[in-house]
């Protein structure tokens, strides 16, 4: 029973013909509109339509606004608990060298265990394309190097003239 901005209620329904539920979820059967607006007004409550598409279309007796502010809060509630994962990037070079790969796996692995993705990414420039392997090997030794704290999610592929491939952190993995 998700609320959306197109619920119908009370006069905004149109359908001759209801399927009326009330407020402690019994069912009432099938009534005119009128008599569900005359039951819903008798008990001072809203009459909101539940199931457009069913035929007959359903209809439930609910305090509406109390039913919106409780699926709002619901709705706070799942987007506080969901978890946004960034991709984080690390440029490497085809001809790095050993200090700066060091410090470029060290900070691959501390956005690793923040939970964050990582894509390593590997610019050739000039002539340096002409040998892609380089910089596969390169690659290849950044995921076996992180391989205790990720896993590799997508492996080196390549895309103009740059190659990458993006590691994901292992608790994150089934």
């Amino acid at each position: 029973m998700t609320i959306s901005k197109d619920m119908y209620v009370n006069e905004g329904i149109r359908a001759r013909e209801l399927r009326i539920i009330d407020q402690n979820g019994d069912q009432l059967g099938i009534k005119t509109r009128n008599e569900a607006l005359e039951l819903a007004a008798r008990v001072n409550l809203d009459l909101v339509l539940v199931a457009p598409q069913a035929k007959p279309p359903v209809a439930r007796i609910m305090d509406y606004g109390k039913f919106k502010f409780e699926q709002q809060k619901k709705d706070r509630e799942v987007r506080k608990n969901q978890k946004i994962i960034n991709v984080k990037e690390v440029r490497l070079s085809p001809s790095i060298d050993e200090h700066d790969f060091q410090t470029k796996l060290r900070n691959a692995i501390k956005f690793l265990e923040k939970g964050d993705k990582v894509k390593a990414s590997i610019r050739f420039k000039g002539r340096a394309i002409t040998h892609k392997e380089i910089g596969q090997r390169v690659l290849d030794r950044f995921a076996q190097e992180c391989k205790e704290v990720a896993t590799v999610e997508q492996s080196p592929k390549m895309e103009g003239r740059s190659m990458f491939l993006v590691l994901a952190p292992v608790n994150e993995k089934k």
